[in-house]
């Protein structure tokens, strides 16, 4: 069933639906008035980064409460906050919503411990700059007396280098949230995978970005009265050369965020009345089905070995977790002819269907 609403179907051919959401009126609350750069052209659905992104993501089987949640959250203009166990395609959610729109290939921030907000906002290598700025003191010519110029010593560390300084554009860069809230004719899709394995703090300092849909980069703000317009790379492309204006990076489109977590910790009360909600449940039979003929063109309906193995997986995972991908690993070996012995069968499934959690045997 398809609902007249739902921008998200997870079939593909979006285009006309894309268009409906980049013309729809967003909440009041949620309207960004960012200007777009003309002379940027972000990536678009060509290319092998947005091959990766369409191949990844047309395998994918949504059910109904997925496209339910996740087209609340396309209209809402929120994060979508997506739960479950290893395996049972949190991140390939996000490819498969951007394949389904034609969005463009996924930009991809993955959270560890030690990752803070700026990670994920810009990149600005100041020691390579100040390293820079000493090297082109020490290449000034002689003074017109004859004698040489004595180089001023380095910069301290935290200072701005002086006027003999390359141009600060050379060292920073826009990392992927801060690639995904450049103003634009469409919106980007974000994959913040694992958010928490995040420090503490992440998620709190993340809730002002996705309020104000934009962030200033302090390095170029103290530069505006100088110059107020600096082009830098993105994520996509070091080269790409996007100009920021006053430091100021500010969405026309909230970007199509999705948060992945594995329920190792829990988020604060102000972070999830901020985000949508999914929480997905390991597929079963039916859906195993689905996703074997979408991704290897198999028919497991049809009986067989093939059907077995579904049936292998779904047993084995009632005594520990198994993701998808397993089942797919196994059913690719065996149209390539591996472990076909008859008495290898035990073998093989203990190989390719080995529990992330619980039994490993």
């Amino acid at each position: 069933m398809v609902k007249d609403w739902w921008l998200y179907h997870g079939t593909g051919g979006g285009a006309d639906r894309r268009a409906r959401l980049e013309s729809g009126s967003p909440p009041p609350w949620r309207d960004f008035t960012g200007t777009p750069d003309p002379g940027y052209e972000p990536p678009g659905c060509e290319g092998p980064a947005w091959e990766r992104t369409r191949r990844r993501g047309e395998g994918y089987v949504p059910d109904e409460q997925e496209k339910d949640v996740v087209n609340t959250a396309l209209h809402l203009r929120r994060p979508l906050l997506i739960t479950g166990k290893p395996g049972v395609g949190k991140s390939t959610l996000a490819y498969s919503i951007a394949s389904d729109l034609d969005l463009g290939p996924v930009l991809h921030w993955p959270i560890t411990s030690r990752t803070v907000l700026r990670d994920g906002l810009y990149l600005y290598d100041a020691i390579g700059r100040l390293q820079e700025a000493g090297l082109e003191q020490l290449r000034r010519p002689a003074d017109p007396a004859g004698t040489a110029s004595t180089p001023a010593p380095p910069p301290a560390p935290g200072s701005e280098p002086g006027p003999h300084a390359p141009s600060i554009s050379r060292y920073l860069r826009l990392g992927p949230l801060g690639t995904a809230l450049l103003p634009q004719d469409r919106p980007r899709v974000l994959l913040v995978d694992e958010i928490d394995k995040s420090d503490i703090d992440l998620p709190g300092d993340l809730l002002t970005v996705f309020e104000d849909g934009g962030f200033v980069i302090p390095e170029l703000a103290r530069l505006a009265q100088e110059d107020p317009t600096v082009a830098i790379g993105t994520d996509d492309d070091p080269d790409a050369a996007v100009r920021i204006t006053q430091g100021r990076v500010q969405c026309r489109y909230f970007p199509v965020v999705v948060l992945t977590s594995n329920g190792e910790r829990d988020f604060p009360p102000a972070f999830l009345r901020r985000c949508v909600r999914l929480h997905l449940e390991p597929p079963g039979e039916e859906k195993l089905a689905l996703i074997v003929r979408r991704r290897l063109g198999v028919d497991v309906e049809a009986g067989g070995e093939y059907q077995e193995l579904v049936r292998d997986f779904i047993d084995r995972a009632g005594d520990g977790d198994l993701a998808t991908d397993q089942l797919l690993n196994a059913i690719q070996l065996r149209l390539a002819g591996a472990w076909s012995a008859p008495g290898d069968r035990d073998r093989f499934l203990k190989t390719v269907m080995q529990h992330l959690t619980g039994p490993t045997a």
